[in-house]
């Protein structure tokens, strides 16, 4: 059991750094749970799949998704960082969408809206990251029998250490994101591009 939680842990590096890059972004508590699980539910279903398509296509398959998802990491990153660079509109905007009141101060933006010059982490765009971080891992499952374990306790450990990995980055990105104060959105951004070039370049 202890190789396959050293397995799971080295599975699960890129999901903790590229939570951190999130995290360091701003994410509300309900909003990590939720990019923790889905992180966690594509960590473990990726080996299950590559078991199911056979040892050949799951390898050839691995190279390729390792290309394709560090690239999709790297326009994530990217289109973070246009959008934090692009900064807040100016006057003019509608009321309560964090333009100016009338004495000069900023208003704070509508109830439920993200911070100006930050994207939310919406659903669609958490499914993409986490598809994108363990695409790679499809050749996975393969590794699973000289560790004389079930598939679906060793789906379950993934699941479960993926979740854990992605909740301590998370937190430790939001400490971070903290010290950088309004340079935060960048700074995740470029670690989120950082981590889509390591999975690219097979680093994780």
């Amino acid at each position: 059991m202890l190789a396959l939680l050293l397995l799971a842990v080295a599975l699960g590096l890129s999901n903790f750094a590229a939570a951190i890059g999130i995290g360091v972004s701003g994410v509300r508590g309900r909003d990590r749970v939720r990019i923790a699980v889905v992180f966690g539910v594509f960590e473990a279903g990726m080996p299950v799949l590559g078991v199911v398509l056979g040892q050949g296509l799951a390898s050839s398959l691995g190279h390729v998704a390792r290309w394709l998802g560090g690239a999709a990491l790297i326009v994530i990153g990217v289109t973070g960082l246009v959008l934090a660079r692009r900064g807040p509109r100016p006057a003019g905007r509608p009321a309560g969408d964090g333009g100016p009141t009338g004495d000069g101060a900023p208003r704070p933006p509508a109830s439920g809206l993200p911070a100006p010059g930050r994207p939310s982490w919406r659903l669609g765009r958490v499914v993409a990251s986490g598809l994108a971080l363990s695409a790679d891992n499809l050749a996975a499952g393969f590794a699973l029998g000289a560790y004389h374990t079930g598939l679906a306790v060793a789906a379950t450990v993934f699941g479960v250490v993926s979740v854990v990995m992605s909740l301590a980055g998370l937190e430790l990105g939001a400490a971070l994101g903290a010290a950088a104060s309004d340079r935060c959105e960048l700074v995740a951004s470029v670690m989120l591009v950082a981590v889509g070039c390591a999975v690219a370049a097979g680093v994780f």
